[in-house]
């Protein structure tokens, strides 16, 4: 008995990206782009890199704008309802990750200390919070 040749099962392709990175997506499109008043209510930070939570919310933004570009009729629209409306008061917040800097100066963001948990802590799983 003869068993027929398999065809090889065709593979997704993905778009290519409009942006090649979110370095460029940031500089060339959100920054131009969103324009606010700085000082007071928005912060920016020119070194806009060096914050970790920043990089990992724009880069959030970037891939979603990329998905939701190809999108006909309402794909930006629901980028910016369910991602830049969210995201933009964050980043450019008073409390944000740019709270602390101006745009011509980047200050350090302090990091929170953590005490490592003593040997046998959770030996029996995590604590259970009593419901209200």
């Amino acid at each position: 008995m003869t068993t027929p040749p398999t065809e090889p099962k065709p593979t997704a392709t993905l778009p290519d990206s409009y942006f090649p990175d979110v370095v460029t997506w940031v500089n060339q499109h959100f920054v131009p782009m969103y324009r606010r008043t700085l000082g007071g209510e928005f912060r920016w930070c020119a070194q806009w890199w060096r914050h970790a939570e920043a990089i990992s919310r724009f880069t959030a933004l970037w891939h979603a704008w990329e998905a939701m570009r190809l999108q006909p009729a309402t794909g930006i629209g629901l980028w910016y309802r369910d991602h830049l409306d969210h995201q933009l008061p964050v980043l450019l917040g008073p409390r944000g990750p740019f709270y602390q800097c101006t745009e011509t100066e980047h200050l350090e963001p302090h990091q929170a200390t953590v005490t490592p948990m003593p040997p046998g802590y959770w030996e029996h799983g995590p604590p259970v919070l009593d419901e209200v």
